[in-house]
């Protein structure tokens, strides 16, 4: 964006794009005025510095454009229309991808696809940013794996056009219950048997990754890593988290969003359609464990990004009891989000640099 020295807007460009904008403006007095500020030494002394050549950085998960003068474009205009707030987030976070990409000198990417929201949206983000024959998807069924997941998952690769995978992972499972089942045996058998899974899948993908030189996309959203449901070294695994900053309703209406943009299901209705769930255990779902997302996700929202406290929530009309399990299992759980891949920012307080909360600290009973 292009300000004038009252601070008034006179050109902007697209936000969460690379793109140089130019704008003619006035200049009488300023050179002056510029003089007096110390960031100007070298202005005062005389010593004037040469204009710097400046070069256009690649397309998204591209190779490097080498000496290719940067191109002006002609979207100078005074004032633009405000985008779509979906749009901006989508663009954002392909922006951010094949950011992550080029300049770290990776070239393709592997997701670990299980019929689900999440991973189905980072495939297609993928797909988009980095082009499809540089995205690989990986199934690793399980006897908990229903027909339904099967499907969504084969939908998916074919409306992205993706490759794909598949390593069903029951024999290694029965291996470890074979060679070690003295150790899982204790009162946390079950969630430990559940974690073993998603921990023999985070190998899988990060084996294919050490032999074949592939990023691991993690697929975790911000509900889950703000309440701990996931996995340390299990779904947490990989080298960059694209929706970490994503509520999980987010992650729905960029999903919706995506398809009326393409003018197809990009991401399969049945994906969109079907209640959320781990399969790692029967019958399992994610309201067993947390609150519907739809009552979670405000709650997450005003206390993370609006930092607000119990009692401000409560007045806004939350229930009391739940406030204070959220904040708790909030607080409690920061000691994995430490753990996790970096991932793109689309919110005012994103895990990371601008959430300061100490893994270590005293916890009021009762929670709070």
């Amino acid at each position: 964006r292009v300000v004038e020295r009252k601070g008034k807007g006179v050109g902007a460009g697209a936000r969460v794009s690379e793109r140089l904008v130019v704008r003619e403006v006035a200049v009488p007095g300023v050179w002056g005025r510029r003089l007096v500020s110390t960031i100007r030494r070298h202005a005062r002394k005389g010593t004037l510095r040469g204009p710097t050549r400046v070069l256009a950085a690649g397309g998204r998960g591209g190779p490097p454009a080498g000496e290719r003068p940067l191109l002006l474009t002609e979207d100078t205009r005074e004032g633009r229309e405000e985008e779509d707030e979906e749009e901006e987030v989508l663009q954002a976070l392909l922006l951010g991808l094949g950011d992550y990409f080029r300049k770290n000198a990776f070239r393709e990417a592997v997701v670990g696809l299980s019929g689900g929201v999440d991973s189905s949206l980072v495939a297609a983000l993928a797909a988009m940013s980095l082009g499809r024959e540089r995205v690989h998807g990986v199934f690793m069924p399980s006897r908990y794996t229903s027909g339904l997941s099967r499907r969504c998952t084969q939908k998916l690769v074919t409306a992205l056009g993706i490759d794909m995978e598949e390593y069903p992972i029951d024999g290694i499972l029965q291996a470890y219950l074979r060679d070690a089942a003295a150790s899982l045996r204790g009162e946390g058998t079950s969630l430990a048997l559940e974690n073993l899974q998603a921990r023999i899948r985070g190998n899988i993908l990060m084996g294919i990754s050490n032999a074949r030189g592939w990023l691991v996309l993690a697929t975790g959203n911000k509900s889950e890593l703000s309440m701990g449901y996931c996995t340390l070294y299990g779904d947490m695994a990989g080298g960059f988290a694209v929706i970490k900053d994503l509520l999980k309703s987010e992650v729905y209406r960029l999903c919706r969003h995506i398809n009326r943009r393409e003018g197809r299901e990009m991401i399969p209705e049945e994906v969109l359609s079907r209640e959320p769930t781990a399969e790692l255990r029967e019958g399992q779902r994610d309201a067993d464990s947390l609150p519907p997302y739809e009552e979670l996700d405000p709650i997450l929202e005003d206390y993370i990004e609006n930092g607000l406290t119990p009692e401000e929530m409560a007045s806004k009309g939350y229930e009391r009891s739940l406030v204070e399990e959220v904040v708790r299992r909030v607080d409690a759980n920061e000691y994995k989000r430490r753990q996790a891949p970096v991932g793109i920012k689309i919110t005012p307080r994103a895990f990371g640099r601008d959430w300061r909360l100490p893994i270590s600290k005293r916890m009021p009973r009762g929670g709070g």
